[in-house]
């Protein structure tokens, strides 16, 4: 009895915690966990810490059994072609919200775009302001029987580099292209505070009005297009994607291990 109540209080601890605000409280969440889990093969594995450690080892092993089986089994094309999209069904709602959100701030609706491949569906809703020299995106994504939404604001410089502000809630699948910025704003609760982050980053870096590039709001799409071959081009190069025939690529054996570090930095930061 003594064992079960002392498991079932960590638990209750890790559930307490992820009630803060607080981040580093909220990470009080693992060590609770993981002490539970600990403790759970520690004791059913007759009070052995050997037991103890396999159980934990669990939460580190599980991500490889979706890399190892959907993820390395991935055929995804080389260039991804935006197309015309209508939304995703169900995304009625929540779609108008961030539109109005965005136009709101004075951006404008450019185009609706997006692809489709191997289980994957990306719908994007793209704006531009003029005055401000920025494009912003609504992203949908759907894998399989997962889906979420971000959204994003970017500049472009005279000096090749593109500054981004987004609210993806992953660690990202790929490096990152040289001369693409990143800021991430997960605490962002609105557009309108996204694109403070926005300008704070960019003042931060130094980067002048003048020195912003205007966009043709017609080429969002291509410009889109071409970041992601690029990004394509740059983890070959890197090898954490390999060709693998007919215009498509899949992860190699460094890009697996690349996105089980990424699946632990999330297990950390999304707690």
């Amino acid at each position: 009895m003594f064992e079960l109540l002392l498991v079932t209080g960590l638990l209750c601890f890790a559930f307490a915690c992820r009630t803060f605000n607080h981040s580093l409280v909220r990470k009080g969440s693992i060590v609770a966990t993981i002490g539970a889990t600990f403790l759970t093969g520690y004791f059913l594995g007759g009070y052995k810490i050997f037991w103890g450690c396999v159980a934990v080892s669990c939460w580190f092993v599980l991500p490889w059994l979706e890399l190892l089986t959907r993820v390395r089994a991935l055929r995804l094309p080389l260039d991804k072609k935006f197309r015309h999209r209508y939304p995703p069904p169900d995304t009625s709602v929540l779609l108008r919200q961030f539109t109005n959100d965005v136009e709101n701030a004075g951006f404008e609706h450019a185009q609706d775009s997006g692809w489709e491949c191997d289980g994957i569906e990306q719908f994007t809703r793209f704006f531009y302001d003029t005055k401000s020299r920025a494009q912003a995106r609504i992203n949908f994504s759907l894998h399989n029987h997962m889906a979420f939404a971000y959204m994003s604001v970017s500049s472009r410089t005279s000096d090749g580099k593109t500054w981004t502000t987004w609210n993806y809630p992953f660690s990202y699948s790929m490096k990152i292209t040289p001369g693409i910025e990143i800021k991430r704003a997960p605490a962002s609760h609105s557009f309108a505070e996204m694109l403070i982050s926005h300008r704070t980053f960019l003042a931060h870096r130094g980067v002048a009005n003048d020195h912003l590039l205007e966009d043709n709001p017609d080429d969002l799409n291509e410009m889109a297009e071409q970041e992601m071959r690029n990004e394509v081009d740059h983890n070959l190069d890197r090898g954490l994607i390999r060709l693998s025939g007919n215009g498509t690529f899949r992860y190699s054996w460094r890009g697996l291990f690349y996105l089980w570090l990424q699946s632990l930095k999330d297990m950390v930061r999304l707690s």
